[in-house]
């Protein structure tokens, strides 16, 4: 196992979408720092590993499906991503979504803070 000093940080991010699509959701949140948080549209922010734990376990209306990063942009400590999810939901109805997603990493590889916007008719 690649640890995550050694791993790009577009690497992290892909191995982090590839977590959460194989349904190793405690995984994904082993990527994060302690401290880390988690900003996502219609929640307040998650502050920590536990919270952000706590929204992909009991929160996350999504019971399974697969990302498709169309776009992955690097710099320095920063990753952008733009992408597809397909998949469905809890109660059965499908789910398909655009999204962008932004990360932040400390020195030592982990995920400090995650963006989530996703692609949806407001106006």
């Amino acid at each position: 196992m690649t640890s995550l000093v050694t791993r790009s940080h577009a690497d992290t991010v892909r191995h982090y979408f590839d977590l959460i699509d194989d349904g190793d959701l405690l995984g994904s949140v082993a990527l994060f720092a302690p401290g880390a948080v988690y900003h996502r549209p219609g929640h307040a922010p998650f502050h920590g590993t536990d919270a952000i734990a706590h929204f992909y376990v009991d929160l996350r209306p999504i019971r399974s499906g697969r990302h498709t990063l169309t776009a992955v942009l690097t710099e320095g400590a920063r990753v952008g991503v733009h992408g597809e999810f397909h998949g469905e939901a809890h109660d059965g109805s499908p789910v398909d979504l655009r999204f962008a997603d932004f990360f932040e990493f400390a020195a030592d590889g982990a995920i400090t803070r995650r963006d989530t916007y996703f692609f949806a008719p407001l106006v």
